[in-house]
C-alpha cells in the first residue's frame, strides 16, 4: 500500500518445484542471518536446513553471549562470515570453533573457517555484504543500524526486527525502495498477504489479533501482584523473554500497531486490535464492500520467515497447515485497555511521529530490565513508560526532518529517564 518499504501486489503463484527443494533452474536464494542464535534466527536456519537448494547462508551474525551455538551454526551452513557485536567474544567464538570441529570428528582442513568480524559495527557491517536477503532477527533498538545498512546496500530486507521501524520510522521509510521489506512478524506478514487480495484505495481497516498473553482474563488489580516467572510463561509462543514480557503487558502488540501504521502507511484510527486465544488467525484485512480477509495458520513462526526468506514465493512445507478434518472453535475478543493501556498509549505515540516511538520503545526496554530484576512491579511497566513519554512531550517537538542522531538521543534520554524513575520507584 505505502511508496516506501511495503510489500503488495498480486499474487504471483508458485514456480515450478525442483527436487531438492529449489526454484527450477534458480541458484540458492544467499541470506545474510542476523541475530542467528536468537529465536528467530534459530527457526529460520531450520526453515534453511529444510530448504538445502532453495537457500545459502552467506553470514551469521550475534551478540556473542552464546559462542558454542554460534560456532555449531557455522559449523553447519559454512558461512563466508560470522560477526559478533561483543568485541571480546571473537577469541571466545574462535575457540568455540575449534571445539565444536573437534567434537564433530573433523580433522584440519576438512571445514572451511569463516572470517570473523567482531565490535559493535560488526552486524551491521555484514547486513551490507552481497546477497539476496538479509533477515534483521536482532532483538531491540539496536537492530536500527543493521536495518539501515541492509537497505542502504539495496538489499531485500525481511525485518523480523520491528523496534528498528518503529524508532527510525520516517527515517527508515525514506531509506527504503518500494518493496525493499518484508515483515516477518506473523501479524504484519499475515496483513501483507492479505492486502494481495485488493487495492490500497479498498482498504477500510487492518485488524491486528493478540494472543492476549498470559494474563488476558484479568482486570487491573488483578495485575498488580504478577511475577516474572508467571510473565515469562506465555500460553502460545515461545519466544526470547523481552518479547514474551511484551506479550505480558500487550506493549508487543502496541509496537505492531505503530509497525503496521508505518509499514501499510494506514492511519492510526483505521488499525484495530483483537484478541484471539487460539492464535490461528494472524491478522485480517476489512475491504470498504464490508469483506474481510483472514491469515490463518498454526501458531509457527517458521511460516512468516519461510515467507520473508523468499517473498513473494512461498517455500513449500514451510511449517504445518490447519487440519481441517476436525471441529474448531476460534474467539475474538475486544481488548481490556483499561488492564492493558500500552496499546492505548501506542495510538498517541504514533500519532505523535518522530521520536516519540523511540522514546516509547526505550523507556519500555529499560522498564522490563527492572522488572526483571526486581525493582518495578508488573504494571509499572506500562505506567513508567507514559510518564516517560509525558515527559518527553514537555520537552518540545522534535526536528520535522529526523536524522540518526535524533532518533540515538532521543533513546538515551528515554533511557536514563526510565532507568531513574525505577530506581526511585
Amino acid at each position: 500500500m505505502a511508496d516506501n518499504g511495503t510489500v503488495t501486489g498480486t499474487a504471483t503463484g508458485n514456480p515450478a518445484e525442483a527436487p531438492d527443494g529449489a526454484t527450477s533452474g534458480a541458484r540458492p536464494r544467499e541470506v545474510v542471518l542476523l541475530g542467528s542464535t536468537g529465536s528467530i534466527g534459530t527457526q529460520a536456519l531450520d526453515v534453511i536446513r529444510r530448504n538445502p537448494g532453495r537457500f545459502r547462508v552467506t553470514a551469521l551474525a550475534a551478540g556473542g553471549g552464546r559462542v558454542d551455538l554460534l560456532a555449531a551454526q557455522a559449523l553447519e551452513f559454512r558461512p563466508d562470515v560470522v560477526a559478533v557485536a561483543r568485541g571480546s567474544a571473537a577469541q571466545d567464538l574462535q575457540l568455540a570453533f575449534y571445539a565444536e570441529a573437534s567434537k564433530r570428528g573433523y580433522s584440519s582442513g576438512e571445514y572451511p573457517i569463516p572470517k570473523i568480524v567482531a565490535g559493535p559495527d560488526a552486524v551491521a557491517e555484514v547486513a551490507a555484504l552481497p546477497c539476496d536477503v538479509v533477515l534483521n532477527g536482532v532483538t531491540g533498538a539496536l537492530g536500527l543500524a543493521s536495518t539501515l545498512a541492509a537497505l542502504d546496500a539495496g538489499r531485500t530486507l525481511a525485518l523480523a526486527n520491528k523496534e528498528s521501524l518503529i524508532v527510525g520510522g520516517p527515517l527508515v521509510k525514506r531509506r527504503a525502495r518500494p518493496g525493499q521489506i518484508v515483515p516477518v512478524d506473523s501479524e504484519h506478514s499475515a496483513l501483507a498477504q492479505c492486502l494481495r487480495g485488493g487495492r490500497a484505495e479498498e482498504v477500510r481497516r487492518l485488524v491486528l489479533t493478540a494472543s492476549g498473553g498470559p494474563f488476558r482474563d484479568r482486570t487491573r488489580a488483578e495485575l498488580a501482584d504478577v511475577t516474572v516467572e508467571q510473565a515469562l510463561n506465555h500460553p502460545t509462543w515461545d519466544m526470547g523473554p523481552v518479547i514474551t514480557i511484551n506479550s505480558a503487558t500487550l506493549v508487543n502488540k502496541a509496537l505492531e500497531v505503530i509497525e503496521a501504521h508505518l509499514l501499510f502507511d494506514v492511519p492510526m484510527d483505521r488499525i484495530e486490535v483483537m484478541v484471539h486465544p487460539q492464535s490461528f488467525i494472524h491478522s485480517m484485512v476489512e475491504f470498504v464492500d464490508g469483506s474481510t480477509l483472514a491469515q490463518t495458520s498454526p501458531p509457527d513462526m517458521r511460516l512468516p520467515i519461510a515467507l520473508g526468506l523468499d517473498w513473494p514465493d512461498r517455500v513449500p512445507g514451510a511449517a504445518p497447515g490447519v487440519d481441517w478434518t476436525r471441529a474448531h472453535t476460534w474467539e475474538l475478543f475486544p481488548l481490556d485497555d483499561e488492564a492493558f493501556p500500552a496499546v492505548r498509549l501506542a495510538r498517541h505515540v504514533g500519532a505523535e511521529g518522530g521520536t516519540f516511538p523511540a522514546v516509547f520503545n526505550a523507556a519500555n526496554e529499560e522498564c522490563v530490565d527492572a522488572f526483571r530484576a526486581g525493582t518495578l512491579p508488573f504494571l509499572g511497566i506500562v505506567d513508567t513508560v507514559a510518564r516517560v513519554v509525558e515527559e518527553h512531550a514537555a520537552r518540545g517537538a522534535g526536528p520535522a526532518d529526523l536524522a540518526v542522531e535524533d532518533v540515538l538521543a532521543a533513546d538515551a534520554w528515554a533511557r536514563e529517564r526510565a532507568r531513574a524513575l525505577t530506581r526511585t520507584g
